[in-house]
């Protein structure tokens, strides 16, 4: 979800990815843990999505239509002191993280979700994508860089 955005597509990678585990279990090698190659088989899955969607051009980096409401405007807000216009502005924030992530390419998008929001240290990120730990830092820097450049204002 986190990284094609709806729904509905996640779903449908959900079903891709189980499929292509499904598939492919009789390949995995016990010598790495089952949770890493299970993460590269659903990380590959949604960088093809994604690559097969950007050679489309179905890619919009334009927030949501009037009418559709994303994550944060479905989370109930079930603090006492509830502010409206406090609401209103943490739902400006999420857009425009939102939209910064998106700024962001594949590859990067997918270490700084893997780390920041799945928890996952660099060395687990390094083995998923089949690269160094450094690889990883420097891409990590490089997403955190743009993220800082896009939303430089809101600090």
């Amino acid at each position: 979800m986190q990284v094609v955005g709806t729904p509905e597509e996640a779903r449908d990678l959900y079903q891709e990815a189980f499929l292509k585990v499904y598939r492919s279990i009789r390949n995995f090698r016990s010598d790495a843990k089952f949770s890493t190659w299970l993460y590269r088989v659903v990380m590959n899955v949604c960088l093809d999505h994604l690559r097969r969607q950007k050679t489309r051009s179905e890619v919009t980096l334009a927030p949501p239509e009037d009418g559709e409401r994303d994550y944060f405007q479905t989370v109930p807000d079930d603090r006492p002191a509830g502010d409206p216009e406090r609401a209103t502005h943490s739902r400006e924030i999420a857009r425009r993280i939102q939209l910064a992530l998106d700024h962001l390419n594949a590859r990067e998008r997918m270490v700084f979700e893997l780390k920041h929001y799945q928890g996952l240290k660099l060395r687990a990120i390094g083995e998923i994508c089949k690269t160094s730990e450094q690889t990883v830092k420097n891409c990590l820097f490089r997403a955190t860089q743009k993220l800082r450049t896009e939303l430089g204002d809101l600090a």
